[in-house]
């Protein structure tokens, strides 16, 4: 008491969560007063008084301190904050020529490099991709996208026909970007959105290993990588199955 010292308690937000991921953890959190929950995300949105659709990605994952009677809306306050320096610096930093018109949109971006790979060194690659994709006018088709516009509807694979059920999120169906992000993204993902690595890749696709993507120039050469990496794994899986 004599020093002013006052106890610090802390909570992690991960890179990747979406918005329900996040709030489930602040609700857990034991010495945040709360004061959203039962609120929708609109009403949140609403309370934070920020000027977009929806509270998704808004928010830096980070692990934050904070003293007994921090406000689970003051905790939001903080981590906002936190996401618009890193964004308004990267997009300063912004490389030319890019099909991003705004802070919000290279977010988005951000958001779906994010959820497609957990490799650090992969993330420039993979922005390289969508930005080629965009500037040609390209559908991004990527899967994070269709599985966030499912929703609770999404068990754990998706189907040829999710592919072509449209959403508003569903890449497979639409171009450009989606209108949300879809995650929080990391100060990484946000860097690698606006400063995409260089190159003529248009595709890639996992390849089973350790999370790695295979990257490819033309859809012959993407159609045979997934045909090694995907197809023929699964047809031998069955083999040995049956």
């Amino acid at each position: 008491m004599i020093k002013g010292e006052v106890v610090q308690h802390s909570l992690t937000i991960i890179e990747g969560w979406n918005f329900r991921q996040m709030l489930a953890a602040m609700h857990a959190h034991e010495h945040l007063e709360h004061t959203l929950r039962g609120l929708s995300d609109e009403e949140i949105i609403a309370k934070l008084e920020l000027p977009y659709p929806h509270p998704e990605g808004l928010f830096m994952p980070d692990t934050y301190r904070f003293t007994r009677g921090t406000t689970d809306l003051e905790f939001l306050h903080r981590a906002h904050r936190a996401l618009m320096q890193t964004l308004d610096q990267a997009w300063a930093e912004r490389a030319e020529g890019l099909p991003l018109k705004t802070p919000y949109e290279a977010l988005i971006l951000a958001s779906i490099i994010e959820k497609e790979t957990g490799i650090a060194e992969e993330r420039p690659d993979i922005a390289g991709v969508f930005i080629r994709r965009l500037n040609k006018g390209m559908r991004l088709q990527t899967d994070p996208t269709v599985i966030y516009g499912m929703g609770e509807n999404y068990k754990g694979n998706i189907r040829r026909r999710d592919l072509r059920t449209d959403t508003p999120y569903n890449t497979y169906t639409r171009h450009g970007l989606t209108p949300t992000p879809i995650a929080l993204a990391s100060a990484a993902a946000i860097h690698a959105a606006v400063n995409p690595a260089a190159g003529e890749t248009l595709f890639f696709v996992a390849t089973g290993s350790e999370g790695r993507h295979y990257f490819s120039k033309t859809l012959e050469e993407h159609n045979q990588a997934v045909y090694r990496y995907q197809i023929k794994p699964l047809r031998e899986q069955r083999q040995q199955l049956e």
